[in-house]
């Protein structure tokens, strides 16, 4: 890792590097932390592009999934330090925490944000659609992928490093940490640094793609978020990671800027065309490595360390030489000439009635000619259980929190996007925007 440089004026007991970031400046490890880093299965994330073909379109969108996850960690890290060193008390008098307990805990958060993406697909979300569905007829995940890799790849390196000696903390507790498993007890408090609205994982992605792709959408006060985050009690009597009041703008700059990123850039049309080409292609790569479950070209489902490691094989570097060979059909050459299909008709982000009859009317006249239907859907907000706790008076007596959704209009009024767009090969482009423009003018 030709990045990494030894700090000089640390311990030599105890070694630490560093690795210079975009984003957060220096990164911080241990030799345990090195040696997982330096595992091929976490090394493959260097092969595994951040999003995907965005490239396409902005061409600097070229960073990894190796890089976030290690923003990941370093901000997990600075959240984690934050609260604890803000509610020790609270944290040792109301939840009973010693102070081993607490080093323990850091260091889990630590290896389950770093860990977090392990498991990623090729293509970055674009694949996931080609994941099995399991026993119970419900899709597996990315993150399945992640804890599956670290139970039945890394489970040496993570339990049997010297500096473990006094955490005992074993890969099945990072694997639990990641899919939210309840054996882990009071940690999963934490979780929340990893999973959740205002996790670690959205605080580090919409810095470094807004900063890679050459765009200010995604950027928000990170710093102010971090002093004020806080650990609670909530209406149910259970303990929260929440937010001061003091950082509730904050809470929403993030919010807003995830928004902003998405309807601007994650959802850009070209880019989701590049997305619907991936797919396609790696289903005709799947379907020629005789790599099929319930009866469609799919990963192996992670169930068994071979499955596993047979999903690891597959990575952007692999994808992409099967498709300059060839090997990927008619998307796979769309993706090779850069000749994606154009997108003829879009709604309105929040379509209404007559924009839904608009795209049903179209394409029952232009069906031959449509390619594929993009549904662009995203909540930006989700309420209920998940809605980010807020403390009001903090250390005072009459502390208490509320939820964001009550204290912020802003929150309130972002609705759900249901972008719908219709495209067609380049060929059919002109012919199909005509009778766009036709229907439109009957319509009205």
């Amino acid at each position: 890792m030709a990045e990494i440089k030894d700090c000089k004026e640390q311990p030599p007991i105890q070694k630490r590097y560093e690795i210079r970031d975009p984003i957060h400046g220096f990164v911080v490890l241990n030799e345990w932390e090195r040696e997982i880093i330096d595992h091929p299965a976490f090394q493959r994330l260097r092969r595994i592009r951040q999003l995907g073909l965005t490239e396409m379109v902005y061409p600097g969108a070229t960073h990894t999934r190796f890089e976030h996850s290690l923003g990941v960690m370093h901000v997990a890290t600075r959240m984690f330090d934050e609260v604890v060193e803000k509610r020790e008390d609270f944290l040792k008098t109301e939840l009973g925490y010693q102070e081993a307990d607490l080093k323990r805990d850091r260091v889990l958060v630590r290896l389950a944000a770093l860990l977090h993406d392990i498991g990623h697909a090729p293509l970055s979300h674009a694949a996931e659609s080609l994941m099995p569905c399991n026993g119970a007829g419900k899709k597996y995940l990315h993150t399945d992928y992640s804890a599956a890799v670290v139970n039945h790849v890394m489970r040496d390196v993570i339990e049997n490093h010297p500096m473990n000696r006094q955490y005992a903390i074993t890969a099945r507790d990072v694997a639990d940490f990641l899919t939210g498993a309840t054996r882990l007890g009071r940690s999963l408090l934490w979780r929340g640094l990893v999973s959740s609205q205002l996790d670690a994982d959205r605080a580090d992605y919409l810095l470094r793609d807004s900063h890679h792709i050459g765009v200010a959408y995604g950027k928000y006060d990170l710093d102010r978020l971090l002093v004020t985050m806080a650990v609670a009690i909530d209406a149910t009597g259970s303990p929260v990671l929440a937010v001061e009041e003091g950082g509730e703008h904050a809470a929403e700059g993030l919010i807003i800027a995830r928004y902003m990123m998405f309807t601007q850039v994650y959802f850009q049309h070209t880019r989701r065309a590049y997305d619907c080409h991936s797919e396609q292609a790696l289903k005709t790569l799947l379907s020629r490595g005789a790599r099929s479950t319930q009866g469609r070209a799919a990963f192996p489902p992670p169930t068994a360390r071979k499955n596993v490691e047979a999903y690891l094989e597959w990575d952007d570097w692999r994808v992409m030489g099967m498709i300059h060979a060839g090997e990927a059909g008619e998307h796979g050459e769309i993706i090779r000439e850069r000749k994606h299909h154009r997108c003829v008709y879009a709604t309105p982000e929040i379509p209404s009635t007559s924009d839904l009859e608009f795209v049903e009317e179209l394409i029952a006249r232009v069906e031959d000619k449509v390619s594929f239907v993009d549904r662009a859907e995203e909540s930006w907000y989700k309420f209920g259980d998940a809605d980010i706790p807020v403390l009001l008076s903090p250390g005072r007596r009459d502390e208490r929190v509320r939820t964001l959704s009550e204290r912020s209009a802003v929150v309130r009024g972002l609705k759900a996007v249901n972008k719908i767009r219709i495209y067609v090969p380049p060929a059919a482009q002109e012919r199909v925007s005509a009778v766009v423009q036709k229907l439109r003018r009957v319509r009205g």
